[in-house]
């Protein structure tokens, strides 16, 4: 019976430290970092429409990008960098904008306006701050729509985009890493011609 009573133990403790074992490798894991947008962790291990339907934020984007098409696009391997406007941007276009943009019928026209504020490559905020100094004040991107975005620097450390039709979005939030590139959050809609 006391062997039984030992070997009882012995398994249970043997147990009891495999659980501590298990609990210490899964909080040794590393651990991401990430940004908040719009009440949501962004995770540089997730892509740029995994982490975006998750932004309370950019609702209107992820609907625009679903109606254009371009999930399998922004999911793919990139890199890309995203100029993402929020649902407030796209709430200061004029009036019935985003429902026409919407449209099975102008979805070409749609396609233009979201990979307009898509460029490829990886290019964070540093990057960006450093090409702007190099070139005089100011950075040209062209972006996967083939027009051109410039970038310039508005106050300490904040960059501004200016689309062709001279409207200024400024990022808000910088630096929100994925898996196949970066997002910048913008509080306006870029324009193409």
């Amino acid at each position: 019976m006391t062997i039984r009573i030992a070997a009882f133990a012995a398994a249970v403790g043997l147990a009891l430290a495999g659980t501590s074992l298990a609990t210490l490798a899964v909080s040794a894991a590393p651990m991401e970092k990430t940004v908040e947008v719009g009440g949501a962790p962004m995770y540089p291990s997730k892509n740029i429409v995994q982490n975006a339907v998750n932004s309370k934020d950019h609702t209107t984007l992820v609907a625009a990008v679903k109606a254009a098409g371009l999930v399998d696009t922004l999911q793919s391997k990139g890199p890309f960098t995203v100029f993402a406007p929020v649902n407030k941007a796209f709430d200061a276009l004029p009036s019935g904008t985003v429902p026409t943009l919407l449209k099975p019928e102008n979805k070409g026209t749609l396609t233009g306006v979201l990979t307009y504020h898509v460029v490829a490559g990886n290019y964070s905020a540093k990057a960006l701050m450093d090409m702007v100094e190099r070139n005089g004040g100011k950075a040209e991107l062209k972006t996967v729509q083939g027009g051109e975005l410039t970038v310039t620097e508005a106050g300490r450390n904040k960059l501004q985009v200016t689309d062709a039709k001279g409207n200024k979005a400024t990022i808000t939030i910088a630096d929100v890493n994925q898996s196949n590139g970066v997002i910048h959050v913008v509080d306006t809609v870029l324009m193409p011609m």
